[in-house]
């Protein structure tokens, strides 16, 4: 009986221990992050230094150089450059647009081209309007409607969702698909209704495709900002005879040689299990991409740098993987998974931050049953810090491809409900990131890599035990 009550005692200090261990140290990350975070500083230099950095642009450029240099300061076992070809589209002049009711009667409106566009005539483009809320409204209409005519796509964010991504998957088929779609029916030209939640009075760019339509049926696309689409489909609604003008100069050049940056520290005991943690390096033009992606580019920098500075030496291999092009291409994202099928590589977690800067909620994952109920048995570690959203659901976009029956991959989840209102528009910029909620986001981040890390994926190696 003696000693049966001594192993129990020694079980329970054991699990007492462990418990400090996980706690402590996840506490130690977080008020490293709140107090020496570096994220915020890095930020405000990617995004006032070097400022929007479209995929083929000279900022672009200067982002992996900056990067490249950022990583190799923090004292990594290896920094490098994956080279990967990248589209290269640029918006020229700045974009006009106004509504016509009659002859010189005109309202300027604000319009910015999609991603992708190709340009308007020279001289711009001008046409009676038709208004539709979906792509099979094309069907409905006809051509007979459409042809020689502005299709005005107004189907807006449903603002009933409490997922704010939930409602963007909504509508946004209208920005990416719409213009190939009505180029079938005979549409001159199409304008979009901005991904946005609010109203006011900034276009929200974004990709868009043409399909396999040759040339000659392409037609230029463009994003209205919600007042105006608002505007503009009061006005509609009084007179279907009023006429629409925009002009857009913007061209699609040929492909262009860029980099994914990419920094490691070395597992100690599996160095051929890896764990990688990233957001994208490009952004749109119109701002200085803060939110998209520059605040997920500056977090997963600073998991490496926070393992670190809190004493962490990681049993398994950590990459950051700064992606370009996730905007218009995903050629980051395919080339890495092209160089780690090449290399027989095992990735065993991939984090991604591509989201927003704003407050963490918790996390999204995209793993079997039996990795998710670990991860749940980890919830209770992030109590403390308000992080509360752990669910089975997607990730990321650059992290996808590396999905296998085996891994775990997962996506950092912000209080999504202001993403929207920034979401690819001119007011993503620096001031819209609030420091602290930025390195929150920087901590949460850490603390699962360190959980991951310790643990590793089912089969579990060990269960973490929560501090009573």
């Amino acid at each position: 009986m003696i000693k049966y009550l001594t192993s129990s005692f020694l079980f329970l200090a054991f699990s007492i221990g462990l418990a400090q261990s996980d706690q402590e140290q996840i506490d130690k990350i977080y008020k490293t992050a709140l107090t020496n975070g570096k994220s915020y500083e890095w930020l405000d230099y990617l995004s006032n230094q070097i400022g929007g950095r479209l995929s083929g642009s000279l900022n672009a450029e200067k982002a992996v150089k900056w990067g490249k240099e950022e990583l190799e300061k923090l004292g990594l076992d290896k920094v490098w450059l994956q080279p990967v070809m990248v589209p290269k589209w640029v918006r020229g002049i700045k974009e006009y647009a106004y509504i016509e009711t009659t002859p010189g009667n005109t309202t300027v409106v604000n319009v910015c081209a999609l991603g992708g566009s190709m340009a308007t005539p020279f001289g711009g483009l001008k046409a009676n309007v038709v208004e539709v809320n979906s792509l099979e409204d094309l069907e409905k209409i006809g051509e007979q409607n459409i042809k020689g005519k502005i299709v005005f796509y107004n189907r807006p964010m449903d603002e009933e969702l409490i997922n704010t991504f939930q409602a963007y998957g909504g509508c946004v088929d209208q920005r990416y698909s719409g213009a190939m779609e009505a180029a079938k029916y005979g549409a001159l030209g199409v304008i979009v209704r901005s991904m946005n939640l609010r109203l006011d009075d900034y276009p929200h760019t974004g990709s868009m495709t043409y399909g396999d339509l040759p040339l000659s049926q392409r037609i230029p696309a463009a994003a209205i900002s919600t007042n105006h689409a608002e505007l503009l489909s009061s006005m509609l609604k009084l007179d279907k005879r009023i006429k629409f003008y925009f002009s857009q100069s913007c061209m699609q050049l040929k492909d262009v040689q860029s980099y994914n940056v990419i920094g490691e520290i070395t597992g100690s005991e599996f160095p051929d299990e890896y764990i990688i943690v990233g957001g994208h390096l490009d952004s749109w033009d119109l701002g200085d991409g803060s939110h998209d992606d520059g605040a997920g580019i500056v977090q997963s920098m600073d998991v490496l740098r926070l393992l670190k500075e809190t004493g962490i030496k990681p049993k398994r291999s950590i990459r950051v993987v700064l992606f370009m092009n996730e905007e218009n291409g995903m050629r980051g994202a395919m080339k890495y998974k092209e160089e780690v099928d090449k290399k027989g590589e095992n990735h065993v977690f991939a984090l991604e931050s591509d989201a927003g800067g704003f407050t963490p909620r918790g996390f999204s994952f995209d793993c079997s049953d039996a990795n998710f109920n670990q991860v749940l048995e980890w919830k209770p570690l992030f109590k403390p810090y308000l992080i509360h959203y752990f669910e089975k659901g997607g990730s990321g976009a650059d992290v996808g491809p590396l999905k296998n029956d085996n891994n775990v991959l997962a996506g950092l989840r912000p209080d999504s409900q202001r993403y929207f209102d920034y979401h690819h528009a001119a007011n993503d910029t620096f001031d819209a990131v609030n420091k602290r909620e930025l390195e929150l986001g920087a901590a949460t981040m850490t603390s699962l890599v360190y959980l991951y890390d310790k643990y590793g994926v089912n089969p579990i190696k060990k269960e973490p035990q929560i501090k009573n």
